[in-house]
């Protein structure tokens, strides 16, 4: 069955119907990872987003379900140039065709993807439809893509009650703003006792649980939608507990102690973006996914100081705050698969935790 793609600027791509046949207006991002599709799909920094995938070809290896992010995906569509209807992998359990089919999610294959990203590129991101009616009308639909907003997403993500992983270690408060599941294993992996929260839980409630350290985790959306939020998030800040925050959770806190942020043109989502550490200058690749960034012209330099930057734009890719046990990146240090470089951070906020006890 044909389907169709539809900017706001008028732009419209024909291909093939694949996943659901349901209708939807999102906005259109990419994404330039060569694997690791299912992760992409899993995460739920991608809610009220669709997503294109710049490698040619996606499913090759299916579905396997030990690698998912979360327990279902989350992108409204999927944009791809091919896809493989026979994997080909020891352990896939299922195509990626019956996987979008059974959450109800729309997506179009067959169309020039390296167009539409430089679409994207050259324009910005915009929102789009994925439709298969062949009778749309341009001057129906392009009114509709230009009122779309994500909306307050976090809520859509965020898990609905606390929930512990046992550990022998320290005791570390997962905010959850959309966390991929490879943060908490990997706090939990170090031996930590994580106990994950919801996106709204109140400051007392968590510092009166009397965590060691304190985790914000990714998520998506527009960190200044979340006000409520930053409110809490303030006064983690106003506590001694030592805190590590993630893509969202780092755009939080800066929101939270005065900082501002901007939307990005197109942001960086893929698993090959490189960053410096402005300290010793050394150069980590990392795996990445936000429409948003930090504006350093805004930062407070006593109250914090760019620790991270991107190599290819200079955006901010972290902060170190002063006189705090604090310090918020941009990147996925937890990412898997993809570039384990930055896995150290981890490491990092256990001995913050060790030296504040």
């Amino acid at each position: 069955m044909k389907a169709f793609l539809i900017l706001e600027d008028g732009t419209v791509f024909t291909g093939t119907s694949i996943g659901s046949k349901k209708e939807i207006i999102s906005e259109i991002v990419f994404n330039t990872s060569m694997t690791g599709y299912l992760e992409v799909l899993t995460d739920p920094s991608y809610a009220g987003q669709a997503v294109c995938m710049t490698y040619p070809l996606i499913g090759n290896y299916g579905i396997c379900h030990e690698d998912q992010e979360s327990l279902r995906p989350w992108p409204d569509g999927y944009i791809v140039r091919e896809i493989s209807r026979i994997p080909s992998n020891f352990r896939c359990e299922d195509t990626i065709q019956n996987f979008l089919k059974r959450y109800d999610i729309p997506g179009i294959a067959g169309i020039d993807t390296r167009a539409l990203t430089k679409i994207l590129r050259e324009k910005g991101t915009m929102n789009g439809m994925i439709t298969t009616n062949a009778d749309h009308k341009l001057e129906e639909v392009l009114p509709k893509l230009k009122g779309y907003t994500t909306g307050r997403v976090v809520e859509r993500v965020t898990c609905e009650e606390k929930k512990v992983l046992k550990g022998s270690g320290p005791k570390v408060a997962l905010m959850d703003f959309g966390a991929k599941d490879n943060i908490a294993r990997s706090l939990n992996q170090r031996g930590c006792q994580v106990t994950v929260y919801p996106a709204f839980t109140k400051a007392e409630e968590i510092l009166k649980d009397d965590p060691d350290g304190i985790m914000l985790s990714n998520g998506p959306g527009d960190p200044k939608a979340c006000t409520s939020i930053i409110e809490e998030i303030k006064k983690l800040y106003d506590s001694q507990v030592p805190i590590f925050a993630i893509c969202l959770g780092h755009q939080l806190m800066a929101l939270a102690t005065g900082a501002d942020t901007r939307k990005m043109k197109y942001g960086h989502r893929g698993g090959n973006h490189p960053v410096k550490d402005l300290e010793t200058g050394r150069v980590y690749i990392s795996s990445q996914n936000h429409g948003y960034m930090v504006d350093t012209d805004t930062l407070n330099l006593q109250v914090a100081v760019p620790a991270f930057e991107n190599v290819n734009d200079k955006t901010n890719e972290g902060l170190k705050y002063t006189g705090k046990n604090i310090f918020t990146v941009q990147f996925h240090p937890e990412a898997c698969p993809g570039p384990q470089d930055s896995g150290y951070l981890f490491d990092r906020f256990m001995k913050m935790m060790e030296v504040s006890q």
